[in-house]
C-alpha cells in the first residue's frame, strides 16, 4: 500500500470524526463543562457500551495480543476469564456508589471517606497512570504507522506523533466526553471489521471454513487457554484469573477514563446494563484476537514470514498477499484503535487535573472554569507528546502489553488499596499518612518481586496488583491505629 494513500485513508478518517464533534456539539451549551465532563448525563446506554470496548482494547490489544500466541498461547484468556468477575464488582458495588453520590469525577468520594490529601492521592495516581498508559498505547501504534507510512514520506517521528495528538485534541476540545461517546462508537466499529476481515481472509488462505476449525484448533500446540503445571510462572492460571478480576476493577471500575463514559448514562441502571454487554461482547472479542495470533502464525509458518511479536500483524495485513481490502482496513482499524484510546485519556485527564486537582469547581466562576479547563486541555496534550518521545527512545522491546499491565499493578495498587479499605471496613485512615502508604506500597512490592524473582524464580506477573493492594491496605490499617 502507498503511503501516499495511507495518508489519505488518514485524512478522510479524520475528516469524519470532526464532522461528528460538530454535529455533537451543536447541541451543547456554549462553554459547557457539564458536556465536556458527563455529557449532561444524557449518553444511550448502549452507545457507551459499545464505545467502551474500543477504549478498552486500544492499538495494544489490536497488535500486540495476537503476538502473544507464539510465546503463550491462549493463555492471556484466563486473564480475560478473571475480567468477568472483576465487572461484576463494577456493576453492582462501584456503579451504585459513584450514582448514589453524583460525582463527576469517581475521586470526590476519596475526599469525602478519608479527606483532603486521599482526594490528591488517588488522582495524582490516576493522572501517572493514564499518563503512562495512554503514551504506551499511542506509541505503539505510532510506531507502525511511522514504519508504513511516514518514514517512506520522509516525516520525522515527533511531527507523526505532535500531528496524531493534535488531531486528537481538535476534536475533542469543545465537547469532550459527549464527542467521545459518539466517535468511539464508530472507531470500535472499524476496530472489529478489521478484526472480522483479517480472520475471514486468514481462514480462506488457510483453507479453514466452520466444519473444520475444532479440528485445527486442537492440531495447534499454541492452542492451550489454562495453565496449571507451573505455579513459578507468571502464565499459572490462578495468577492470571484473579489478577485479571482486580485488574478490571482498577483499570476500568477506578479509573475516571472508563468510568467517566458510565457516568455519562442516564441512569444507574442504563449504566449496569452497559456493564453487562461490555463484559459479554469484550470476552468474546478478546477471543477472536487471539484466534487471529493463531492465524497469522500458522499463515507466517507456511509462507516464510520471519516477522514476530508486534510486527507480524503489520507485516501480513500490509504485504498485500491477502487483498487490497485487509490492508485498507488494517489501517483504518489501526487508526481507529489509536485514536479511541486517546481521545478518552485526553478527555479524562483534561477532567481529573481541573476538578480533583485544581478543583476548578470549587475555585472559580463558571466562565474561569471553562478558560482553565481548555488550557489544562492544551497542557495534558503537550505532555503526551513529550512521554511519547522519551519511549521512542527509552523502549526497546515493542512488546509492551505485559509492561503495560505490570507498570498499572504499581500505580493502581494504591487505589485498590483505598477504595477496598474505604467500602469494606469502617476504620478511619488518618488522612495526613495516606500519601506516604500510596508511595511506599508500590517501592515495597517492587522490592518484594525482586526478591521472590531471584531466589526463588518465582514471578508476580499481573500479581504485582493485588500485592501492591494488600500492602496499602495494611497501611492504612496501621494508620488507623490511634497512637498516644
Amino acid at each position: 500500500m502507498q503511503p501516499s494513500f495511507v495518508l489519505a485513508i488518514i485524512a478522510v478518517y479524520f475528516g469524519v470524526l470532526v464532522v461528528i464533534s460538530y454535529l455533537t456539539s451543536r447541541t451543547s451549551l456554549v462553554n459547557s463543562n457539564s458536556d465536556f465532563f458527563v455529557a449532561n448525563r444524557q449518553s444511550p446506554w448502549y452507545l457507551v457500551a459499545f464505545g467502551m470496548i474500543g477504549a478498552s482494547l486500544s492499538g495494544i490489544t489490536f497488535i500486540s495480543i495476537p503476538g502473544t500466541v507464539e510465546n503463550s498461547g491462549f493463555g492471556y484468556f484466563q486473564v480475560v476469564l478473571g475480567y468477568t468477575i472483576g465487572y461484576a464488582v463494577i456493576s453492582l458495588v462501584l456503579l451504585p456508589l459513584y450514582y448514589k453520590l453524583n460525582l463527576t469525577s469517581i475521586y470526590t468520594y476519596l475526599e469525602q471517606r478519608f479527606g483532603r490529601n486521599a482526594y490528591v492521592t488517588g488522582a495524582s495516581f490516576f493522572v501517572l497512570s493514564r499518563l503512562v498508559g495512554a503514551s504506551f498505547r499511542l506509541f505503539l501504534v505510532a510506531n507502525v504507522l511511522q514504519l508504513i507510512v511516514f518514514d517512506a514520506l520522509g516525516v520525522p517521528y515527533y511531527i507523526t506523533v505532535s500531528l496524531t495528538i493534535i488531531l486528537i485534541w481538535l476534536y475533542t476540545f469543545k465537547s469532550g466526553i459527549k464527542t467521545i461517546v459518539w466517535t468511539d462508537t464508530l472507531q470500535t466499529f472499524f476496530m472489529l471489521l478489521a478484526l472480522v476481515l483479517a480472520i475471514v481472509m486468514l481462514g480462506d488462505s488457510l483453507d479453514l471454513d466452520h466444519t473444520n476449525i475444532l479440528a485445527y484448533l486442537d492440531a495447534q500446540p499454541n492452542f492451550k487457554i489454562f495453565y496449571f503445571d507451573d505455579i513459578y510462572s507468571s502464565n499459572y492460571f490462578i495468577k492470571q484469573f484473579v489478577s485479571g478480576v482486580f485488574i478490571a476493577i482498577v483499570m476500568t471500575g477506578l479509573d475516571q477514563d472508563m468510568m467517566q463514559k458510565n457516568l455519562t448514562c442516564r441512569n444507574l441502571k442504563d449504566a449496569q446494563k452497559n456493564v453487562f454487554w461490555f463484559t459479554i461482547v469484550l470476552t468474546i472479542v478478546n477471543f477472536l484476537f487471539l484466534f487471529l495470533g493463531l492465524l497469522l502464525f500458522s499463515y507466517a509458518k507456511i509462507n516464510g514470514i520471519t516477522a514476530v511479536g508486534d510486527e507480524l500483524f503489520p507485516e501480513i495485513a500490509t504485504s498485500g498477499e491477502l487483498g487490497f481490502a485487509l490492508a485498507l482496513f488494517f489501517v483504518v482499524g489501526l487508526i481507529a484503535a489509536a485514536y479511541s484510546s486517546a481521545d478518552s485519556a485526553l478527555t479524562s485527564l483534561t477532567t481529573s487535573i481541573s476538578v480533583d486537582l485544581l478543583q476548578i469547581q470549587k475555585r472559580f466562576t463558571m466562565k474561569q472554569q471553562v478558560v482553565i479547563r481548555k488550557r489544562v486541555h492544551v497542557l495534558v496534550a503537550v505532555i503526551l507528546i513529550g512521554i511519547m518521545m522519551i519511549y521512542k527512545y527509552a523502549i526497546t522491546d515493542t512488546s509492551i502489553i505485559n509492561s503495560l499491565f505490570e507498570f498499572a499493578g504499581y500505580t493502581y495498587g494504591p487505589l485498590l488499596g483505598l477504595y477496598s479499605f474505604g467500602l469494606f471496613t469502617r476504620m478511619k485512615a488518618r488522612d495526613l499518612y495516606i500519601p506516604y502508604i500510596a508511595i511506599l506500597s508500590p517501592i515495597l512490592t517492587y522490592m518484594i518481586s525482586l526478591f521472590l524473582s531471584y531466589y526463588f524464580s518465582f514471578e508476580l506477573g499481573f500479581f504485582v496488583l493485588i500485592v501492591n493492594g494488600l500492602l496499602s491496605f495494611l497501611g492504612l490499617v496501621l494508620a488507623s491505629f490511634k497512637h498516644d
